[in-house]
């Protein structure tokens, strides 16, 4: 699917992943990661870009680093991380699209903790969804589908009906995994990685369109 190939079917609700995809925060998390990477010996270019769409914990558990408690510098990182919002923005146009939505029939599905993540909505001047799945929700992170799967059923719908939108592989893989519909977010992306699903570039000129049979996204004019 190319850019303008947005799904045209009517979808029961809509799930949001939050940095990248609804807010731009990969200046502030690189900071706070980069200081880590260098304290840890580690190559910063090379690992920076596997922090992005995973839970905190993972990306260092992954590392397995001698004499490091993954779940101690995790905690400590999202610390920091709530103190550096200064340049944290919504994606363009996100604010109004998210407010146009049924508040029933849409949830944020982020791999960030909770109090983390509503720091950067305040932040950026974002809506609070009604429902948030956050990274103590779930026992398995993206990519696993445990996420998109809770936030399907607690909004009372079937994963199948719900579009995910999205920007991290991780995310992209969850939400396949979980049978949604995927809508690639490619505002921050410096490499495409829409993996086949239609794409967009940030949410200007989107509207919603909310009736009994669900809610369609339209492209204006």
């Amino acid at each position: 699917m190319s850019e303008t190939s947005l799904p045209t079917r009517p979808f029961s609700a809509m799930l949001f992943d939050m940095d990248g995809t609804i807010i731009s925060s990969i200046a502030s998390a690189e900071r706070v990661w980069s200081r880590w990477a260098e304290a840890h010996g580690l190559d910063v270019a090379s690992f920076l870009p596997t922090i992005h769409g995973v839970q905190s914990v993972e990306t260092i558990r992954r590392l397995n680093l001698p004499g490091v408690d993954p779940e101690a510098e995790a905690a400590a990182i999202t610390r920091a991380e709530m103190e550096d919002v200064g340049d944290i923005a919504e994606i363009a146009g996100a604010r109004a699209f998210l407010e146009a939505l049924p508040p029933e029939r849409w949830a944020i599905v982020t791999s960030a903790p909770r109090a983390l993540a509503t720091r950067r909505l305040a932040a950026a001047g974002m809506p609070l969804p009604a429902l948030m799945v956050a990274a103590e929700d779930v026992r398995h992170g993206k990519p696993a589908p445990d996420c998109f799967l809770m936030a399907a059923e607690r909004l009372g719908v079937a994963a199948s009906e719900c579009l995910v939108f999205e920007d991290a592989p991780a995310g992209i893989q969850a939400a396949e995994a979980a049978g949604a519909t995927v809508l690639v977010v490619t505002a921050t992306h410096h490499r495409p990685v829409s993996a086949g699903h239609a794409a967009i570039p940030n949410y200007r000129g989107l509207s919603v369109e909310a009736t009994a049979d669900g809610i369609r996204v339209i492209a204006r004019g």
